[in-house]
C-alpha cells in the first residue's frame, strides 16, 4: 500500500485539471468534504484541496480547448531531469520538461510509450500529499493501457517498478510496487483498456479514493451532478469499488477496502 514516506517511484501527488474550479470545488466538497485553498499569481492560480487541514490534491484551471478534464497522478523521483532522460530512452515523450515550482519542488509531465499521461514530483519543501489512505483521500492508482507488457517494461525502465500478474475469471490484473518493495508495498495496478470498466477513452491513470460506503458515494455523485460509469461492485479480498466521473467528465474511482486479516 502507499506509504507516507513516498518511496521513489510511488505516487506522491495527484491533481485535477478542470475548466471550472468553483464548480469542481462544489462537487468534491460535497462528496468528500474537501476545501479549496486558492493558488496565488505566483503559482499561476494552481490551488490545493484540503481535508481536515491536510493537502489531498492539487487543482488547476484547464480550458476545454487545451485539454479534457482529467485527474493526473505524479510519482516521486529524486531527480526529475534524470527521469526525463529515462522516459525518452524508454520510448516516452515529454508533455512539458521538468521545471521548478517555487521552492516546493520540481515537476515534469510525460506520456508513456503506450500513450498515458503521468507526472513526476521531485520534493523540495513539499514532499507530497499531506493525507493518504484515509476516507476521502488517495488509496490506489491504476493505469489503463492498450499494452500491459509494454507499459510494465516502460515503467520498469523509468522507475524500476516491480510487477506481478494475477489471473482471475475473465482477465488478468498486474500489481505494481516500488523497486525492492515487498508485496505489501504495492500501490497500484495495470489493466488492459479492454478491461476498463469505466469505458474512459484512451490510455489513462485512474486514482482511487478511499470511502466508507461505495454505494452511498456513488449515489452522492449522481446527486451532485456527476455520473456512475461502473456501478459499485465487490472485488474479492480487495473491497467494493465504483468508477465515477465528476460533472466536467473527469474520471476517478472509489473503494471501500475489504477488512484486513
Amino acid at each position: 500500500m502507499l506509504d507516507p514516506s513516498f518511496e521513489t517511484g510511488a505516487p506522491n501527488w495527484i491533481d485535477l485539471g478542470t475548466p471550472d474550479i468553483d464548480a469542481a470545488t462544489g462537487f468534491y466538497g460535497g462528496l468528500f468534504g474537501w476545501e479549496l485553498v486558492p493558488g496565488g499569481p505566483e503559482t499561476g492560480g494552481y490551488g490545493t484541496y484540503q481535508l481536515r487541514g491536510k493537502t489531498v490534491a492539487g487543482v488547476m484551471t484547464v480550458p476545454t480547448e487545451q485539454g479534457k478534464p482529467a485527474w493526473s497522478v505524479y510519482f516521486r523521483t529524486p531527480d526529475a531531469d534524470a527521469t526525463a532522460r529515462a522516459v525518452e530512452k524508454a520510448g516516452g515523450t515529454a508533455a512539458f520538461p521538468p521545471m521548478d515550482v517555487l521552492d516546493y519542488g520540481r515537476m515534469g509531465g510525460f506520456t508513456d510509450s503506450t500513450g498515458a499521461y503521468f507526472g513526476v514530483w521531485q520534493s523540495g519543501t513539499v514532499t507530497g500529499l499531506g493525507v493518504i489512505m484515509e476516507s476521502g483521500s488517495l488509496l490506489w492508482s491504476e493505469l489503463h493501457t492498450p499494452d500491459v507488457p509494454a507499459a510494465a517494461a516502460f515503467f520498469n525502465t523509468v522507475f524500476g517498478w516491480q510487477t506481478q500478474a494475477m489471473d482471475y475469471p475473465g482477465g488478468s490484473y498486474t500489481t505494481v510496487r516500488p523497486a525492492g518493495g515487498s508485496d505489501d508495498s504495492a500501490f497500484g495496478g495495470i489493466v488492459g483498456l479492454g478491461q476498463d470498466p469505466g469505458r474512459a477513452a484512451g490510455p489513462h491513470w485512474l486514482p482511487y479514493f478511499a470511502v466508507d460506503d461505495a454505494d452511498a458515494t456513488a449515489a452522492a455523485v449522481v446527486r451532485l451532478g456527476g455520473a456512475v460509469t461502473m456501478a459499485p461492485a465487490d472485488v474479492a479480498e480487495v473491497g467494493r469499488i465504483a468508477v465515477l466521473a465528476d460533472p466536467a467528465g473527469a474520471s476517478f474511482a472509489v473503494i471501500k477496502p475489504a477488512p484486513m486479516g
